[in-house]
């Protein structure tokens, strides 16, 4: 009698081996592991670019640069090189 029960529990794990259900578990097993990893990969790099851009934004110098208008014409302000490009014209003038 008992012989034969553990036959039976051979023979029984040979078929849960064996079956469908079984392997598509399995490959669904796998595939669920690949998807987590490929996931913290992500999520790492997805943190080390955020990391990157404020480690960017903190590190980088500012420069102001200041421009002096010449208003020697008349009351006329001027930026820049010359006073006929129209940049910008305060007061009388052309």
């Amino acid at each position: 009698m008992r012989e034969e029960v553990e036959e039976l529990k051979k023979e029984l794990n040979e078929v849960k081996e064996h079956s469908w259900a079984m392997e598509v578990l399995y490959d669904y097993k796998a595939a669920n592991k690949r998807l987590f990893v490929a996931l913290i990969v992500v999520l790492c790099m997805w943190f080390a670019t955020i990391g990157a851009f404020i480690y960017y934004i903190n590190t980088t110098d500012y420069v102001e640069v200041e421009e002096i208008a010449d208003t020697g014409e008349g009351g006329n302000a001027c930026v820049g090189d010359s006073c006929n490009n129209g940049e910008i014209n305060y007061g009388k003038g052309n």
